[in-house]
């Protein structure tokens, strides 16, 4: 008899001191069972889920797919005047002239690698959107952290057209010292990480800087983007998870362009795109008309605000857009989807960005033909006006490939830097190296 209230005794102390996290004991009645505490779901510390006695395994079919949030429809009207933006007049127009601006750069900088004047380029035909309507949302102090294709955000803070030619050239004036690829922009006065050519490696970096941003309680936040295709990156999965594990400050901007390279989406992933895994990470998430700027902001701006609340957090923005050039300058397109389909989409029906936004502006009062044809002729002529004047400017020493990496010059990179120099005492001749100078 003492033994059985001694273990009694036990079980109330184990009951009364269990958590969340712990097996409970359940009471066993002489004459029935009760099953209230069943009633309150598994207990199991992994996940919050409930019973079921329903053998089913559960398939993406079975969840309704994100919609695709927007404010205009294809042709520049907005659809519920309660979601247009209250942007005044020069923002506006600040919006359309950089993504125009941007086009123009890119075909012109295009042509100029076909003409053998840069080595290399990458264009943003058909997401110019996603660009300026994201980085008009978040504060210019904001750190971003980019992809290969973020060059109008660089734009939209005030990167001039010369640094942008000066870096494709890699010439003494280029901020990168001419070590960078062409298009590999960065900016510490406009908090721009310098992009790196290896794919996500920038998301688990933004996720580190966006703790530290926690840490500092400074009030910004960190946005970082990146492609369906680096989506599929180890770095993508471990970046999301430790940004929702440790709560920080970031956005995550994946523009979904249908295509990594030469690999369309349908042989990327399976299940609802990129958007889908957001809430599998806990992360709040929302997909958005990429080509639709106005969409673009409202999604932005209202994800930085979650991002900051309460003690910040991860979010989540899927754009849907389409890229209408060629991955690079060293892809053909062509090779791999339909000519028929990029004309689909350059088409102002299929709602092309620009023409969108053009249409938008016709629509306010706020724009007209005789404005864009002057505006036009004035942005391709500040353009070529950088281009030659960057093709003029000198390149540094060619000594700089071995130097201001290490502040003591390694034993190994000396050597070869003494080889390259035995190389062009014989050969120099043959190299251009009249457009090359001392670093001043």
């Amino acid at each position: 008899m003492i033994r059985t209230c001694n273990l009694q005794h036990f079980r109330d102390i184990l009951l009364k001191l269990r958590s969340p996290s712990t097996l409970r004991l359940q009471r066993v009645s002489s004459d029935s069972t009760s099953d209230s505490d069943e009633d309150e779901g598994p207990r199991f510390p992994g996940a919050k889920t409930n019973w079921t006695e329903k053998l089913k395994f559960r398939h993406s079919d079975d969840i309704k797919p994100l919609p695709v949030y927007r404010v205009m429809d294809n042709y520049g009207k907005v659809i519920d005047p309660e979601q247009e933006p209250k942007l005044d007049k020069d923002m506006l127009l600040k919006m359309y002239k950089t993504m125009t601006l941007l086009r123009q750069m890119d075909l012109i900088l295009y042509d100029s690698q076909r003409q053998g004047r840069i080595s290399f380029y990458m264009t943003s035909h058909g997401e110019e959107a996603t660009h300026i309507g994201s980085a008009a949302a978040v504060n210019d102090k904001d750190l971003v952290f980019g992809q290969y294709r973020e060059t109008g955000v660089l734009m939209w803070r005030g990167f001039s057209l010369l640094q942008f030619v000066n870096q494709c050239f890699g010439n003494k004036r280029d901020q990168g010292k001419g070590k960078q690829m062409p298009v590999h922009y960065g900016s510490k006065e406009l908090h721009f990480v310098t992009i790196s050519s290896p794919l996500a490696t920038q998301l688990p970096q933004a996720v580190g800087a966006a703790y530290a941003y926690k840490r500092a309680k400074n009030g910004l936040c960190v946005i970082t983007y990146f492609g369906e295709g680096a989506a599929s990156e180890g770095d993508a999965h471990a970046a999301l998870n430790f940004s929702a594990t440790l709560r920080c400050p970031i956005i995550f901007f994946c523009r979904n362009n249908g295509y990594a390279i030469s690999t369309p989406s349908k042989e990327q992933y399976c299940g609802d795109a990129i958007g889908g895994r957001g809430p599998a990470y806990g992360i709040p998430t929302i997909r958005v008309d990429g080509n639709d700027v106005l969409a673009v902001y409202n999604a932005t701006e209202a994800a930085r605000s979650l991002s900051l609340k309460d003690g910040g957090g991860p979010v989540l923005i899927e754009a849907m857009t389409y890229r209408l050039g060629h991955h690079s300058t060293s892809d053909d397109s062509t090779a791999y989807r339909p000519a028929e389909e990029i004309q689909n989409w350059e088409s102002p029906s299929w709602g092309h960005p620009i023409a969108r936004m053009n249409q938008y502006l016709v629509g306010k009062g706020l724009w007209d033909e005789a404005m864009e044809e002057k505006w036009r002729k004035d942005a391709k002529q500040q353009i070529i006006q950088a281009l030659l004047a960057g093709e003029k400017v000198t390149k540094l020493d060619w000594k700089e490939m071995f130097t201001d990496v290490y502040h003591d010059l390694p034993v190994d990179l000396q050597k070869q830097m003494e080889s390259m120099e035995d190389h062009l005492k014989k050969y120099g001749e043959h190299y251009p190296l009249k457009n090359f100078i001392s670093a001043p």
